[in-house]
């Protein structure tokens, strides 16, 4: 097994599995007897860390817990996990004199007859495969924090997903989530079921509703690129470059973030679009995405100090 999911693995083991037990025992106590929150909803195809043997995969399989297992939300096929493991390494190893800073985000809003259009960017010191699985991977691993700390809920769950095609790099999925949102003293939650169409070979996505409660419009894209973080220390250049490029002239040490950016277009249904309540609706929708992302900036943050002492307990140099 690849370094990047033989950590993925041990953070399973000592930080997923004891939260997958409380989940698993509030279930068996009737606390929650909804079917949807169970892995059973949740359909293949799925993509095993091509260094996973036939032998320890069938182990996997008798667990029947998704979230324990070593695989992937995007086809592997298309993507160099050799480089993938490399840059982990490297970004577990801080830089004094050179760290690196995640810029805030930038957020653009602009409403038009109605329709909201969230316009935003922002960068992640991760690799943009390891990026693509936490915007993409439906196996309810803990990216996102919990909810008002009641119940292991997180503030954006899956629920279900169904894969409808796959062509190539391309993969249509159809998906349930739950959206829980706070603002001020208000509280509650919005079921989405959208359509996610992706590429795996690019790392982009369209997504549009196909239900959606109190949304006329729901819909949007993403892309993550390579973000070149230390090609004007290492390259001497600030003109741009390839992959290959900056691989070759940083001598391999070049650390490769993500640049990520995202749209959203949204219009409250109806009823809901009359000020001052589309205003609110607005506001929620808009907070709450900053607040998602800041719960994934959060995450690589907290998955490189874990991974920092995964290495050194476990790697030998």
């Amino acid at each position: 097994m690849g370094l990047f999911h033989e950590f993925c693995y041990w953070i399973n083991q000592n930080i997923q599995q004891p939260l997958i037990m409380a989940e698993t025992k509030r279930l068996e106590d009737g606390k929650s007897s909804s079917a949807s929150e169970k892995d059973t909803n949740i359909q293949e195809p799925w993509y095993w860390d091509p260094s996973v043997n036939a032998k320890d995969k069938a182990e996997y399989m008798k667990s029947g817990i998704i979230r324990s297992m070593p695989l992937m939300a995007v086809d592997p096929k298309y993507h160099d996990l050799a480089e993938l493991e490399t840059q982990t390494k490297l970004w577990a190893f801080p830089k004094k004199k050179h760290p690196w800073h995640d810029a805030p985000a930038k957020v653009k809003v602009k409403t038009e007859k109605g329709i909201c259009h969230l316009n935003i960017e922002y960068t992640l010191g991760w690799p943009p495969l390891g990026v693509s699985e936490m915007l993409t991977n439906p196996r309810n691993i803990y990216f996102f924090h919990s909810f008002e700390g009641k119940d292991f809920r997180q503030r954006l769950e899956n629920k279900s997903t169904k894969v409808l095609k796959k062509d190539g790099p391309r993969q249509i999925t159809e998906v349930h989530k739950f959206l829980r949102w706070k603002l001020f003293s208000w509280f509650g939650s919005i079921p989405i079921h959208i359509i996610i169409d992706e590429n795996h070979q690019n790392l982009t996505a369209n997504y549009k509703k196909e239900k959606m409660k109190y949304m006329k419009v729901f819909e949007g894209s993403w892309k993550i690129e390579p973000l070149y973080v230390d090609q004007e220390r290492l390259c001497k250049s600030r003109s741009q470059i390839s992959e290959k490029e900056y691989k070759k002239c940083s001598h391999g040490q070049g650390r490769i973030g993500s640049k990520v950016t995202m749209e959203l277009i949204f219009q409250p249904s109806c009823l809901l679009n009359l000020p001052p309540v589309s205003w609110l609706v607005r506001e929620i929708t808009i907070k709450t995405t900053k607040v998602l992302l800041e719960d994934l900036r959060k995450h690589v943050n907290d998955i490189l100090l874990k991974l920092i002492r995964f290495l050194y307990k476990n790697i030998e140099y």
